[in-house]
């Protein structure tokens, strides 16, 4: 791409790089530090090793770099258009003959790369990292137990298998009023007992929990509930110090790539409703394409910085873009509840974005620096000041008038 463009050109890009790597840097990492220390107490709590948290961190950085990325290229490329104009750089670029169509060129290029990369992000990347993400936190929840048991601590393990004992010995084997959960089939079924031993199989690839005096209670089949004492006996056989396997990718629509999605929105029995595919699919879309529109809107904003107008045009950009992310989260909200159709649902916050990015490029065209953000806060500051001035050209009725 820089072999086709000229020196200008390339002097743009080169000053694009550094605050565009910075800005996704300190975004990125922001958010990841977030997340951080909420993974940490969850591990923590859950007796896991600590190296899951840096996998379930590794695996969020696709979906974060999906959200920063936006941000980060608009920031940079204000940046670099209102240095410009600070250093008289951009005034000099015009009177050589320069149009700003010409300068926004490059930016433009830049961005329709970084939209393909957002198609494979947001299209395989992070449908592939969101499950692993859950699949190390599966492990992490699921794998702290060690077949002991703590007292008065709820120990998981695995396969709808949880319990706890009041009092429970040195090696965490011996238990002294242990309380039982097992959920088989959408079925609960409770067991209580005075003691209960921890006893490994003859291969040690299991354990048996054997148990004294106790009861079950239990759902039956029929909906009647069983009541059952017992005198001695053993949990279950399929007590297992091994994490059971996470289920296939796929349960969610959020774990499907492009290809997938696509063919699961046009077969005969979609796995998921079609409402949900298909807003998965355009949000995905729009996210992308979108991309390209923030040279138009970023380079007008950063021209009119050098007329004072620095603050005005950040919040307008923010507002924007806050406006875009959230209305094609609605979007997708309402299509996958199947009120509204899916293609006007998600794609109008995208429309309504182009439409005002387009305006405001096309009038800071003829005059460069002016646009009309930059119009209508001139006009708010002389109405303000206009009041203001009235206010202190006022006669001080209090003065005494002259006597003699």
């Amino acid at each position: 791409m820089a072999a086709s463009m000229g020196r200008i050109e390339r002097y743009l890009l080169r000053l694009l790089w550094p605050p565009l790597t910075l800005s996704l840097g300190v975004v990125l990492l922001a958010l990841v530090l977030e997340r951080l220390l909420r993974l940490f107490d969850l591990v923590a709590a859950g007796g896991s090793a600590l190296g899951y948290v840096l996998l379930m961190v590794l695996n969020l950085v696709p979906y974060y770099l999906g959200l920063a990325l936006p941000a980060a290229f608009f920031a940079s490329i204000f940046m670099v258009v209102a240095r410009l104009g600070e250093d008289n750089e951009l005034d000099a670029m015009l009177a050589a003959g320069r149009s700003i169509a010409e300068l926004t060129r490059p930016f433009l290029l830049l961005a329709v790369i970084l939209s393909v990369f957002a198609l494979y992000l947001f299209g395989y990347l992070q449908p592939g990292s969101r499950y692993r993400y859950r699949e190390v936190m599966y492990e992490a929840l699921h794998s702290g137990w060690n077949a002991r048991v703590q007292e008065n601590v709820f120990a998981d393990a695995g396969r709808g298998f949880v319990l706890t004992s009041d009092k429970v010995d040195g090696t965490g084997r011996i238990l002294t009023n242990v309380f039982i959960r097992r959920k088989v089939d959408d079925i609960d079924e409770v067991t209580t007992s005075d003691t209960g031993h921890l006893v490994p199989t003859a291969d040690g690839t299991r354990l048996l929990l054997r148990l004294g005096a106790g009861r079950i209670v239990r759902e039956s089949d029929d909906g009647q509930i069983e009541d059952i004492h017992f005198a001695s006996g053993y949990a279950n056989d399929d007590f297992s110090t091994v994490t059971p396997p996470f289920r296939a990718r796929g349960d969610s629509e959020r774990e499907l790539t492009f290809a997938e999605l696509w063919q699961a929105m046009h077969a005969v029995a979609p796995p998921q409703p079609y409402s949900e595919l298909a807003g998965e699919f355009h949000g995905r879309l729009v996210r992308s394409l979108s991309l390209p529109l923030l040279p138009l809107l970023a380079f007008p904003l950063g021209m009119a910085a050098k007329r004072g107008r620095r603050a005005p045009g950040v919040v307008i950009a923010c507002l924007m873009l806050l406006f875009l992310h959230h209305g094609v989260q609605l979007g997708e909200s309402l299509a996958e509840t199947g009120r509204f159709p899916v293609i006007p649902a998600v794609w109008s916050p995208f429309v309504l974005f182009g439409a005002l990015s387009l305006w405001l490029f096309r009038g800071s065209l003829n005059s460069p620096g002016e646009n009309p953000v930059t119009r209508a806060v001139a006009a708010v500051e002389n109405l303000i000041g206009g009041i203001h001035l009235r206010r202190k050209s006022k006669p001080d009725t209090a003065s005494p008038g002259a006597g003699s």
